[in-house]
């Protein structure tokens, strides 16, 4: 009996490590040079106050979740966008299948069947933008919420993380993006249930400071859910706009 006790940890964690994209989120020490003492001291200025808090936004249809982020409070935490990507306000950011990403059309059923049950190859799609998140992404439900600023280390080290870097440590560019000026990035990580485009959004919101549950996050509902809870308190602003009939 106490050795079935002793497996529990190894099994939580196998459990763990087939849902979660095993990113580490620790950051990098940095060395700081000594300074002569007879070197004279330069008086900094003082650091102009902020906010001690930044919007995030979680974006969702029917099926599919994503994220989005003030541009410059990932990139003074340490995110490494792919060479030559613009500047922007906003970078929405989403997970998922390369076949799917890259065809920019929906899978056939055997083909959706396929990426689901066996690991495939996963990409991740950045895309910058400089309007209101609601009009941009009309199309989409969107969420909002209040996150700490200091969490910004851990969520630049955890999207680092899901992407692939080529030979001179930047992201591996594999195509454009579905709408927007963005781009297809290559990931490291197999894309397969139960490690499927709406787990990667409850570990980022995890990231962001969130308590989840990734194995109830196979499905968009599942993410809303978790997101809605009073613990997380993401406060919806935006239902879809139908294009079929012009209504919200």
């Amino acid at each position: 009996m106490t050795a079935v006790w002793a497996l529990l940890p190894c099994v939580a964690l196998a459990f763990s490590s087939c849902i979660r994209i095993p990113v580490s989120t620790g950051t990098k020490r940095v060395e700081v040079a000594a300074v002569s003492a007879a070197t004279p001291k330069k008086v900094a200025a003082p650091a102009p106050q902020r906010d001690p808090d930044v919007l995030v936004w979680m974006i969702a249809d029917n099926l599919h979740t994503g994220m989005v982020f003030e541009y410059d409070w990932l990139l003074e935490n340490g995110f490494r966008p792919p060479v030559g990507f613009p500047k922007a306000k906003y970078v929405t950011m989403s997970w998922g299948n390369r076949e799917a990403y890259l065809k920019k059309a929906w899978l056939t059923p055997w083909q959706a069947v396929r990426a689901l049950c066996w690991p495939s190859p996963s990409v991740m799609e950045i895309i910058p933008f400089n309007y209101n998140v609601v009009d941009v992404c009309h199309y989409q439900h969107v969420w909002k919420k209040l996150v700490p600023r200091d969490r910004g280390p851990a969520v630049a080290a955890f999207l680092n993380g899901c992407v692939k870097q080529g030979p001179d440590g930047n992201p591996i560019v594999l195509g454009t993006s579905s709408w927007g000026k963005g781009v297809i990035v290559e990931s490291p990580w197999n894309y397969s249930i139960p490690r499927v485009c709406n787990t990667w959004t409850v570990q980022v919101m995890e990231a962001c400071g969130c308590e989840v549950h990734p194995w109830g996050a196979m499905t968009e509902g599942g993410v809303v859910k978790q997101a809605e809870s009073r613990k997380n308190g993401f406060q919806k602003i935006w239902d879809a706009y139908d294009k079929e009939d012009g209504k919200e």
